[in-house]
């Protein structure tokens, strides 16, 4: 297939599309290359995908999705070429990018959505910042697909949409009207979106709700990276809520095969005019919380050094546990993870120490 994935220098957006073009298929990677973090880290994914660019099955072009007119332009062009072909000679440098039409799609044959402006704490200081990425891009691409007849739609939701469940393990039955931060607002806020232009259009959109992803290449202001970062420093780590926490921490590998499935399921199943299920929803996890110091005691391990721990309280908008009943996509494409929290963990250190030596 011909897939379009936004957030493709993104710690999943990256991971996805490098999984999709070694099973086959061919992508077209959108991100804004923004400076929430280190845009040497991104530019850095990006290169893992040079293989591919050079066969002609990977392209990518630096696009802002809140921007409408860039994005309706985008989608009308559909290729590029030297005039529409936003991106720098740096970047060029690192990855090479095919100018003739004939090496893009001139039709998608599904969006894999997972740009966003994720942080659930920085939600609290930037507000407009995830009104506008994670509402209004993702309302310029569903009209993308309406206008294009793209009826293939999975999207980045979180398990943060929960708020403070009372009930574990979280499931998707579950009432997920109380959010407690923007970015779980804003979140929940799409998959209402994505159900309405499923039920006007007929557009086959998917939510899968993360819960805690980690591994290789992930996010500089994310507690695994946090933490590594401070324990080879010989700095503390902040531990919130006295260490009264757990996570349903998924590596980064299941998370890639959950969502490539999804797309795969979603792209094979036919739905009829006003059909209910034509939008569904996910919870895509391990399925097994993890106290939070039992996991910094294994990243203890891996990276040869203990931790100095700083006890705080709970942070605005943060929960204390989160869990993911996964049976649900486990029903539909037999989902199973199957990485461990040490193997993992010990995958994770060893290219942290390996990128940042």
């Amino acid at each position: 297939m011909n897939i379009l994935v936004t957030g493709a220098a993104g710690f999943i957006g990256n991971a996805v599309s490098l999984s999709l073009l070694a099973r086959g298929h061919s992508v077209l990677g959108l991100d804004n290359l923004n400076d929430y973090y280190s845009v040497e880290l991104k530019k850095a994914r990006l290169g893992r995908c040079k293989e591919f660019a050079e066969q002609g099955l990977f392209s990518f072009k630096q696009l802002d999705i809140t921007n409408t007119e860039d994005i309706n332009k985008f989608f009308g062009e559909n290729k590029f070429d030297s005039e529409n072909k936003v991106i720098s000679e740096e970047l060029l440098k690192t990855l090479p990018h095919k100018t003739t039409s004939s090496s893009v799609p001139t039709k998608f044959d599904g969006i894999i959505h997972l740009a966003a402006q994720a942080g659930v704490r920085y939600s609290l200081e930037n507000p407009y910042t995830y009104i506008d990425t994670n509402i209004k891009g993702t309302l310029n691409l569903l009209e993308a697909c309406r206008r294009n007849s793209i009826d293939n739609f999975v999207y980045a939701s979180s398990s943060s949409v929960y708020g403070d469940n009372a009930k574990i393990p979280f499931s998707t039955e579950d009432i997920a009207d109380f959010p407690v931060s923007l970015y779980a607002a804003t979140k929940r806020s799409t998959e209402l979106i994505a159900h309405t232009y499923s039920h006007l259009f007929g557009i086959k959109a998917v939510g899968l709700r993360f819960f805690t992803v980690y591994g290789e290449w992930g996010r500089p202001d994310m507690a695994p990276m946090l933490f590594a970062k401070n324990i080879l420093a010989d700095r503390p780590i902040k531990i919130f809520n006295n260490g009264n926490m757990r996570r349903d921490f998924t590596y980064i590998d299941d998370i890639v095969n959950g969502t490539i499935g999804i797309f795969e399921w979603n792209a094979a199943r036919k739905i009829i005019e006003n059909d209910k299920n034509a939008a569904r929803t996910f919870n895509i996890g391990r399925g097994e919380p993890v106290d939070l110091l039992n996991f910094v005691e294994v990243l203890e391990n891996e990276l040869g050094k203990k931790a100095e721990k700083e006890f705080l309280p709970m942070q605005a908008g943060d929960v204390p546990v989160t869990w993911a009943d996964t049976s649900a996509l486990e029903k539909v494409i037999g989902y199973k993870p199957s990485v461990s929290l040490a193997q993992g963990v010990k995958n994770f250190a060893k290219w942290y120490k390996s990128y940042y030596a």
